[in-house]
């Protein structure tokens, strides 16, 4: 009995291939040093060359580029991204149109250089995360206020440095509690999409042994969705701030956010 391929799975498999073929016409092969005359009818590298420069057969590659039905795997599909010379977006729409999702260990430790710049000139306290809640990047009104660079870079995390260090208690005085709850609420649905993820799995493991509270709030399940908030903070120069902060995505990597606190 022949089946029918779903028109979406058609669809990517055809995008795929028109992505793949309009990015290799897109390479100079002289600037891979390759000779740029010879038999070539159309622009940019032949399929025999990509292939050959992402060490797989020519005959799988052509099936990809015929939207064929073949499955990648996720080591092709990095070989095929360095061959093509893909920058970090096309790499990602590569991924994406192939089925597989894009290793977050990679997507979420690169901030660009474009936003480091901007969080660095603001005079406001700013941050950027990724999805774990490691810090990346921050300022020097950050640094100031939260403290990221007395820390080494295996505990410079959001959640470890609210339950774990003691600091985070005196920042927060007597709202320590409510905040630490908010936290892990919007954590929680972040966490439970990523739950195989190894780097969840260890961050909520020494969490849930070095934190009592941690362990005890992380069984109740709470859930709430993230955004912007006011907090009540006590600087380490003393006295008393009331802020008002926002988490922007950052769109050249959804993986970051940028967290931005300014005085009210």
């Amino acid at each position: 009995m022949q089946t029918t391929t779903p028109a979406p799975l058609r669809h990517a498999r055809n995008e795929l291939g028109r992505f793949l073929r309009s990015r290799r016409e897109a390479i100079r092969p002289e600037t891979l040093g390759l000779p740029e005359g010879g038999r070539r009818r159309t622009p940019g590298l032949r399929r025999d060359e990509v292939a050959e420069l992402a060490d797989i057969s020519v005959d799988w590659y052509i099936r990809l580029e015929q939207g064929r039905p073949v499955t990648p795997s996720r080591q092709t599909v990095d070989a095929i991204a360095r061959a093509l010379r893909l920058d970090m977006v096309e790499t990602a729409h590569l991924y994406a149109l192939s089925g597989i999702a894009l290793p977050q260990a990679a997507s979420d430790e690169i901030v660009p250089s474009t936003v480091q710049r901007m969080i660095d000139r603001l005079a406001q306290p700013a941050y950027i995360t990724n999805r774990l809640g490691d810090v990346l990047h921050w300022n020097l009104a950050a640094d100031a206020l939260f403290g990221f660079g007395d820390v080494g870079e295996a505990d410079r995390n959001v959640f470890i440095g609210m339950f774990l260090r003691p600091a985070s208690r005196k920042l927060f005085g007597t709202g320590w509690e409510a905040e630490a709850k908010r936290m892990l609420a919007e954590f929680r649905p972040v966490h439970d999409i990523n739950a195989a993820d190894p780097r969840f799995v260890k961050l909520t493991g020494r969490l849930q042994a070095e934190s009592a509270l941690f362990a005890k709030w992380w069984r109740q399940h709470g859930i709430k969705a993230g955004g912007a908030g006011r907090k009540t903070l006590y600087p380490p120069g003393g006295g008393r701030t009331k802020y008002e902060y926002v988490a922007l995505q950052v769109i050249e990597n959804p993986a970051l956010k940028t967290i931005i606190y300014y005085a009210v």
